[in-house]
């Protein structure tokens, strides 16, 4: 996992709601375990069309949003199934930031612990992003984690919330298990002590 301190990406448009984790990531990509190669299968059955060539009208695959890290959606993104493999292929894909009203709880943990930024904000706020998206082409997002504030070159200043341990996490790119070497003297003194 990467250090997360400030992002600048230029932002996907996804004006959808309840999209769920099968539509992010297919059932039968499932079988593989390691958590690397699944942004290739990110939003499969959106991005391909039944001969495998690109859909041209899926979001991602327009050019205009091509290299986009930051993706914009609205609300309960990331409902259905708690798997895993939706935020490693989302992390895989590209994505350092995702934006909308209300994600899915275990898929909002799952994110932070793959070093993904989910950010809730309203439902007015999020309209808003869409417009400023639609109005200036290749519109990039600056995401401030130290400071906790999201902007724009056209002047935007956005406050948003994220817990205080998630943002520590993130600020020194601490995962599950590099939080529990950081104890690693204290369990090799208990398991010594215990043999």
């Amino acid at each position: 996992m990467e250090k997360f301190t400030t992002h600048t990406g230029l932002v996907i448009p996804m004006d959808r709601s309840n999209v769920d984790t099968d539509q992010i990531m297919p059932k039968q990509f499932l079988k593989r375990i390691e958590r690397s190669g699944f942004g290739q299968f990110v939003f499969f059955d959106w991005r391909f069309l039944e001969d495998g060539s690109e859909n041209p009208d899926f979001e991602l695959n327009k050019p205009e949003y091509r290299g986009g890290t930051i993706l914009l959606t609205r609300r309960n993104f990331g409902s259905g199934s708690s798997r895993e493999h939706a935020p490693w292929g989302l992390a895989d894909y590209g994505f350092k930031v995702l934006l909308a009203p209300s994600f899915a709880d275990i898929f909002f943990n799952n994110s932070f612990k793959n070093g993904m930024l989910p950010i809730r904000l309203s439902e007015e706020t999020i309209e808003d992003l869409f417009q400023r998206t639609a109005a200036h082409p290749g519109y990039r997002l600056t995401v401030d984690l130290e400071n906790q504030v999201i902007s724009d070159e056209f002047g935007l200043e956005l406050p948003f919330e994220v817990d205080a341990f998630r943002k520590h996490c993130l600020l020194n790119a601490l995962d599950d298990i590099s939080l529990t070497l950081q104890h690693e003297e204290a369990i090799a003194g208990w398991e010594k002590k215990n043999d």
